[in-house]
This record gives structure tokens, C-alpha cells and sequence, in this order.
């Protein structure tokens, strides 16, 4: 019996660029967990054109709120073949009534605990609708072989050791999924993936890697001798435990993601930052820098406090602090948080069109500019932060990664031209004359 296990893109006539994209971690484990008498074959899309016409007895889609609408369409292609669909991931656990409607199974939560027993259902020919149970054993040795970041930039690898988050930002909605409670896999297992996948790049997709120190110091001891390079994601407290920062860089570390969301000292202090005042943000970056580690601050543009002085101010700040790179995101109130049920309560909610549901696109009535402003605005800050000479004005503070650093900016510079032809059809399908867009005819500049 033959399995597809496929990821969407969220839009065919916009691919991501092979050096943003993110590795995919979820499809490889459930081919880990798919017992040997199925043959399973992963799609991701943004690589590989799906073939609906492919022979295959189950199809497996995991999407997250942007790719829904296509993940809805594919599943309706092979079901028009007479293929049994089921779909799982972020957006379907949220509104499993809504995949429903598209699927003949939808997994709701962390697949480890319901694959093998969809399995099992299928062959017995009695799928039911739903599937739900609760977190999963993170204990069990999962084998993911025959992966291969090739098609990636820097052929980097996925890996995942900690799950669950114990914060409820209002923009987000991990602990819905993971729950609140911080959920490890055993640091043997983490070490013996690493081995077995024969990879020396990898990222760790973990919402926070230092989210329990004492397990992030014993990882960083463990896989120290690995000799690999590893980047990830973590709170900006991390520069308050030297000891953790120099494991971390001797372990291989490379590259941190942060959400810094706001140079705006009034949302830092609003959304309770660790730290709260530019001046501390800014000695932070020195800190993870001096270590020969870079730094990529993750922004959000479009909280309420904000007005449109927010995008110089934000480039100011960048480029001060010679930022090595960074994500340019509009606040997007994803179904399943705290600011989606408030923007909706207000009736600021300009679609609900979820393939818009993407970090980049304003779907909802800022306060103190129009939606087109605020993307407009985003778009301006990533085009000057990408320009070469900000680029060059930034080296002297990226010098111990100097390839790394010009390969990062190259591929936001690339991802511009993208998001300039996204704000064209946005213009047209979502936005209109009352939010101070221009004509359809109307060519845009910049």
C-alpha cells in the first residue's frame, strides 16, 4: 500500500525561495512511525508540482492557516479519485469542523499518539472523523533516515527537543497546540537522530531551545563533540545566563532567532518583554554577536500603538545595531488567539480568506494608518534594510560570518520582489478605495 505524505504551498504562483524556506520536520515523522509494509512518498510542494493523478491509497496533508485553502484543494482532487484524505497540523487542530468539511479524517494535536491508529483504521476500512488524544510520549526513538536539506540553503536539517510553551502572547498559539507544560525528548535521542541523518547543518525548530536551562545545557554538552552547526530559536533572556551562551556557541551554534517584535518601548513593556528598553535590546545583540553568533530579529509591524514612524524607527534600530538579518512580519491574528476573538469582537477583520493568514499581509483595520500603509510601510523598511549599502554599512558587525551574513540579506532582498506582487492582488482582492488604496489601474511604486 503506497502513502502520500504532502505539505502545501500556500500560492502556485508564488513559491518561497529556496534560501527562506523552512526544513520540514513533520512528514519525516510520521514516515518514521509508518510501520514497513507501506511504501510512503513526501511531497513538499514548494519543491515538487503534486501529481493527482499519482497511484497512492492514503494522502496525508499537514498544513498550518496560510496553506489551508490549498491543502482544502488538493484533498478535494484526490478525493474526486476515490483516494481516502487525511488532514492534520496547526489550522486543523484549531478548527477541526472546518477540515472536516474537506477530509475524510482530521488529526487534532501532535500526530505521534494517532498515526497508528489511523493506520490501523484505514486498513480496517473504518475511518472515523476525528482523531484527538493527549501529548504524546516524546520518549520513543522516532527514525527519520533518507532525509536530505540539499534543496535548502546551506543543506540545513530540521530537529525538534522540546515541545510546549508556557506563554500566551496574544499572537500566537503554541500552547494551544503543545499546551503550556514544557515536554522534552531524551538528549539520546536527539544525539542518536543527529548520527543517523549524517548531517552537519541543522536547525532546531524548537518555539524556545533555552525554554528549560538546565535540559538546554545538558543538550549543548551533548552534542558538543558532534562537531555540527546548529541554529535556532530563543528568548532574548538568553543573554542573561553567560554560562548558557557559551555552551551554546561552543556546541556549534551559529545563528538565533529572536522575537524582538517592537522597537517601540511602550508594546515591549505592553506585551512584558524580558527586556523592556531599546538601550537593553541593543546591548543584547552585542552579547549574542560577540560569541560569533548571529543574531536575526524577528519584527511585527501593525500593533495598535504603532503609526507609520514605526518603519524608520525600526530601520534606525537595525541598522545602528548592525543587525545581522531579520523578518519583516504584519501582526496576523491567526484563528485560535487572543487577538483574532478581539479583532473580530471589533469588527476589524477584513477577510477570513486563510491563505492571506501569512506574516505578510494586513487583514485586519490597524489603528493609526491604513492597511495599505502598514504594508507598504513593511515593505519599505525590508527594501532599505536590504539595500546594499546598509548591507555594507552593517559587515563590520557580522565579519565573523561574512558569507553567511551577505547569503542571509541576499535572500531577503530576493523575497521583496515577492511580497511587491502580493500587494498588487491585495490591492485588488482584499483592499479597496475606503482604506486609501489605489485604483486597480493605478500602478504601484516604490
Amino acid at each position: 500500500m503506497k502513502i502520500l505524505l504532502i505539505s502545501p504551498c500556500r500560492d502556485l504562483r508564488l513559491k518561497t525561495p529556496r534560501g527562506a524556506m523552512m526544513p520540514q520536520l513533520s512528514l519525516h515523522i510520521l514516515k518514521g512511525l509508518t510501520p514497513e509494509e507501506y511504501e510512503v512518498k513526501i511531497i513538499e510542494e514548494e519543491i515538487r508540482d503534486v501529481n493527482f493523478d499519482e497511484e497512492c491509497d492514503l494522502v496525508g496533508l499537514s498544513c498550518m492557516t496560510s496553506n489551508a485553502p490549498r491543502a482544502y484543494y488538493i484533498a478535494s482532487e484526490f478525493k474526486k479519485r476515490g483516494k481516502a484524505v487525511v488532514i492534520g497540523g496547526v489550522h486543523p487542530t484549531i478548527i477541526p469542523h472546518e477540515a472536516a468539511l474537506h477530509a475524510d479524517a482530521v488529526a487534532i494535536g501532535e500526530a505521534e499518539n494517532l498515526w497508528e491508529d489511523i493506520l490501523i483504521d484505514f486498513k480496517a476500512g473504518r475511518l472515523k472523523k476525528y482523531y484527538q488524544k493527549g501529548p504524546p510520549d516524546l520518549k520513543k526513538y522516532i527514525p527519520m533516515k533518507n532525509r536530505s536539506g540539499k534543496r535548502r540553503l546551506f543543506n540545513i536539517l530540521p530537529i525538534m527537543t522540546t515541545r510546549g510553551c508556557p506563554y500566551t502572547c496574544e499572537f500566537c498559539c503554541v500552547s494551544d497546540i503543545y499546551e503550556k507544560q514544557i515536554r522534552h525528548v531524551p538528549i539520546e535521542n536527539i544525539v542518536r537522530s543527529i548520527e543517523e541523518s549524517e548531517g552537519r547543518n541543522f536547525m532546531f525548530l524548537d518555539d524556545n531551545i533555552i525554554g528549560n536551562p538546565g535540559y538546554a545545557k545538558e543538550l549543548f554538552t551533548a552534542i558538543k563533540p558532534l562537531n555540527i552547526k546548529w541554529v535556532g530559536q530563543a528568548s532574548i533572556s538568553f543573554v542573561n545566563d553567560a554560562g548558557i551562551m557559551k555552551l551554546a556557541s561552543e556546541s556549534g551554534c551559529r545563528g538565533l532567532f529572536f522575537g524582538v517584535e517592537s522597537v517601540s518601548e511602550t508594546q515591549l513593556k505592553r506585551m512584558k518583554k524580558s527586556l523592556k528598553e531599546i538601550k537593553n535590546i541593543e546591548d543584547a545583540v552585542k552579547k549574542v554577536k560577540d560569541l560569533g553568533i548571529i543574531f536575526h530579529a524577528s519584527l511585527i509591524f501593525g500593533f495598535d500603538d504603532d503609526t507609520e514612524s514605526i518603519f524608520p524607527e525600526t530601520l534606525k534600530f537595525l541598522n545602528k545595531t548592525k543587525m545581522s538579518s531579520a523578518s519583516f512580519n504584519i501582526l496576523t491574528p491567526y484563528p485560535g488567539t487572543k487577538i483574532y476573538e478581539q479583532f473580530k469582537r471589533e469588527g476589524r477583520l477584513l477577510t477570513e480568506n486563510w491563505q492571506y493568514y501569512d506574516h505578510s499581509t494586513c487583514v485586519f483595520r490597524p489603528k493609526h494608518m491604513t492597511p495599505y500603509e502598514l504594508q507598504r510601510g513593511k515593505i519599505w523598511v525590508k527594501k532599505e534594510f536590504s539595500k546594499m549599502h546598509n548591507i555594507m554599512r552593517r559587515l563590520p558587525g557580522n565579519i565573523s560570518h561574512p558569507i553567511v551574513y551577505l547569503a542571509l540579506n541576499y535572500s531577503i532582498n530576493r523575497i521583496i520582489k515577492t511580497d511587491i506582487k502580493e500587494l498588487e492582488w491585495q490591492v485588488e482582492e482584499i483592499y479597496g478605495p475606503a482604506d486609501g488604496m489605489p485604483s486597480k489601474e493605478k500602478k504601484l511604486k516604490y
